[in-house]
């Protein structure tokens, strides 16, 4: 992990440290439409649990706003540490000072968007505690920018900036790494926000070689339990992991 924002002494939990709940409850207000990334994900959920019913975890769920785009049959749970309408399925909490959990539940489905970029040290461990969350057969989801773009962006806000390649090797300490693909391409970096660019983005969930390391905005990683973590964890009512016949994509599998 290096510096996000080359400033010296301003270490990465110093600044996860200048960023909590009044920074987050103004900025959260930003997602409640539901911009590219998130409609993406609520996509390749849909598809992954091709209607069953099933417990889902968001964390760092901002609004909650996840929640409008899934199926019905996916019970929806947030946690965040600004919520801005509380609710029985939504949890307040700062998850880089206190353990990510729910209760003492368990779920089929962890999601976690647009959230690692700001856990400062903390990544190694929240990818712990997601395990232990996780049923056994169950999903984790996780979203991360790709700062190789070739017009990256990083905002004060980063704490946690690092090659893709690190990321994902940490990631697969923690879990299998069943596939990952770009969220999306953009030449300019950032989300899509033309009709047209985001409809084909929304649909190719392909690695594409030499284009994707340098114009890929973010990856998403569909990930299961490690075997030897599973095998000590409640078996999931509903979520099978992703084989190579994801319906969540036709393209064949890349790792």
């Amino acid at each position: 992990m290096t510096d996000p924002i080359g400033a010296g002494s301003c270490t990465p939990d110093r600044i996860a440290e200048s960023h909590k709940r009044d920074f987050w409850i103004n900025e959260n207000r930003k997602h409640i439409p539901e911009h590219y990334r998130l409609q993406k994900c609520g996509r390749i959920v849909n598809a992954l649990v091709a209607g069953k019913e099933c417990d889902l975890l968001d964390v760092g769920c901002g609004p909650a706003t996840l929640m409008r785009v899934l199926q019905r049959n996916i019970h929806y749970h947030g946690i965040d540490i600004a919520i801005q309408d509380p609710a029985p399925n939504l949890l307040e909490s700062d998850i880089l000072t206190a353990p990510i959990r729910f209760g003492g539940k368990r779920f089929d489905i962890v999601v976690a968007q647009g959230l690692f970029e700001y856990v400062g040290t903390h990544q190694s461990q929240k990818f712990r505690e997601i395990a232990q969350i996780l049923r056994g057969n169950g999903t984790f989801i996780v979203s991360y920018t790709n700062f190789n773009h070739r017009a990256r962006q990083i905002i004060e806000a980063f704490s946690n900036v690092q090659p893709l390649d690190e990321f994902r090797g940490e990631l697969a300490r923690h879990f299998t790494i069943n596939r990952y693909f770009p969220a999306s391409h953009n030449w300019y970096g950032g989300q899509p926000t033309r009709k047209l660019v985001k409809q084909v983005n929304m649909r190719v969930n392909a690695n594409i070689p030499v284009v994707s390391p340098r114009l890929a905005v973010e990856y998403f990683f569909v990930c299961s339990r490690r075997q030897e973590s599973a095998e000590l964890a409640t078996p999931a009512r509903a979520v099978m992991p992703v084989t190579r016949q994801d319906p969540a994509s036709s393209v064949p599998e890349t790792v």
